[in-house]
């Protein structure tokens, strides 16, 4: 049993907040970060998600802020994507509800001068993606010199996602002085550099490293045959509306959500949401909330947004894809079994998956259950542009590569249509008659002249 948050000694704003949250113990991260992070020490902390990591790092910044009036910020919290400001938004004003804190969330995909007016009324914590916080600063919308405390969440994803250049000129723009403080659910050797270069003896803190599984998520699995396969078993399992109340889809790419959703629209369509990044704003934004309240039950997402959701009560989270790399596995069932709650989550894989399905369980060193294929469920022989031999939607016939071979449909072009524009005759008799005399430094001068 966790200590409970009396030990920290909390202002009452902060207890009358935990209070109306129904927190009754901290979480081990949450117990680990708290006093290292009010020492003022740099921190780096590897845990996994859905343990509570935003509430970590926030608790004992909001114990140590003061109320102020200046404009600038002092607190910057860096999230890989627009639908993770908006969740570490709300959960800084549901924390700081008895607190007189300014919070600012800024992303990209919005109307950006809506953003610079926000920013100029002044606010104590902006959240902020890399990109739409670069943009702002560089037009001076949004002053850094005020930093003192900095927090990067779910560094990896920011790195994988291609955030690196904008975090490292982040850095350039903010006080030598301050405390950095970084969270994520896996440590590679990019984010090693990172803090070399940026970070001064931090502590680390590791709590439920990344590939141990979590107890209280139920795992199966289905050996599917193809793409279409899979979604007849999908159908088959979400017509059971009782057991899948509430389920999370994952997929590998943007175009299989939407073949997915496209091939389960007629029977799903008005109880279904999709979500990736070629989504607007405004419709990712409400696919969530519908998912959310419940006024849909199905919503499908990529890898994207893995880490970009925190939704309650979420019955089933489905692979309908194996994740290439194993980390993502764990970061997918993190969605269900949250806030010590039992979640269930179910894998299909294909005979070209089964190498990555091994490859999760021997990070887990956990074998998940294989489950018989419904009887009921029929097989398809359809395949997707993937699945046909000698195709792919990711072919790239360029260059370097072998030249298309002509189909019996292909002809020359007639002679007619061979023919270039020389201009009108009445141009090109003047230019004959009056072109330019032949001078030393023409290439041309003795062309012709026997050597």
């Amino acid at each position: 049993m966790s200590a409970s948050f009396e030990k920290f000694n909390l202002a009452k704003q902060l207890n009358f907040a935990i209070d109306d949250l129904g927190f009754n113990n901290p979480t081990p991260i949450q117990e680990a970060a708290f006093s290292v992070i009010l020492s003022g020490k740099d921190v780096v902390g590897i845990a996994q998600t859905g343990t509570g990591k935003t509430f970590a790092y926030m608790l004992p910044i909001l114990e140590e802020l003061k109320f102020s009036k200046q404009d600038n910020p002092r607190i910057l919290v860096l999230v890989p994507t627009r639908e993770l400001v908006i969740q570490v938004v709300e959960n800084i004003k549901s924390f700081a509800s008895y607190m007189n804190v300014r919070v600012i969330g800024v992303y990209g995909g919005a109307n950006i001068n809506m953003q610079r007016q926000a920013v100029a009324q002044g606010c104590d914590i902006v959240v902020a993606t890399p990109g739409r916080l670069y943009d702002l600063a560089l037009c001076q919308s949004l002053k850094l010199k005020g930093i003192k405390k900095l927090v990067i969440d779910e560094v990896d994803v920011m790195l994988d996602l291609g955030f690196r250049f904008q975090i490292t000129n982040i850095f350039e723009l903010l006080p030598d002085r301050r405390q950095n403080i970084m969270f994520s659910a896996t440590m590679t050797d990019e984010i090693d550099v990172l803090i070399d270069d940026f970070f001064i003896s931090p502590v680390k803190i590791a709590i439920a490293l990344s590939g141990t599984p979590l107890d209280n998520i139920a795992q199966q699995c289905y050996q599917v045959k193809n793409f279409y396969t899979k979604v007849n078993l999908l159908a088959y399992l979400l017509n059971d509306k009782e057991e899948f109340s509430k389920v999370l889809v994952f997929v590998a790419s943007k175009k299989s959500a939407d073949r997915l959703f496209k091939s389960l629209e007629e029977e799903f369509d008005a109880e279904m949401g999709v979500i990736h990044s070629n989504k607007s704003q405004n419709y990712r934004i409400r696919s969530i909330e519908q998912f959310d309240n419940g006024k849909n039950r199905i919503l499908i997402s990529t890898d994207v947004m893995a880490r970009g959701l925190d939704l309650d009560k979420i019955s089933h989270v489905i692979n309908f894809d194996t994740p290439t790399f194993p980390e993502n596995y764990m970061h997918r069932i993190g969605r269900t079994g949250r806030a010590e709650e039992e979640g269930k989550t179910i894998l299909f894989f294909t005979k070209e998956e089964k190498e990555s399905k091994e490859g999760i369980e021997k990070l887990m060193d956990f074998d998940i259950p294989k489950i018989p294929f419904p009887k009921e469920v029929e097989y398809s022989k359809q395949l997707t542009p993937d699945e046909r031999p000698d195709e792919g939607e990711t072919k790239n016939y360029n260059r370097n590569t072998k030249a298309v071979e002509r189909g019996a449909s292909f002809h020359e072009k007639i002679d007619k249509n061979k023919k270039t524009n020389q201009g009108g005759s009445y141009k090109r008799e003047i230019k004959k008659k009056y072109k330019k005399n032949k001078t030393r430094g023409d290439k041309n001068v003795n062309r012709g002249k026997k050597r």
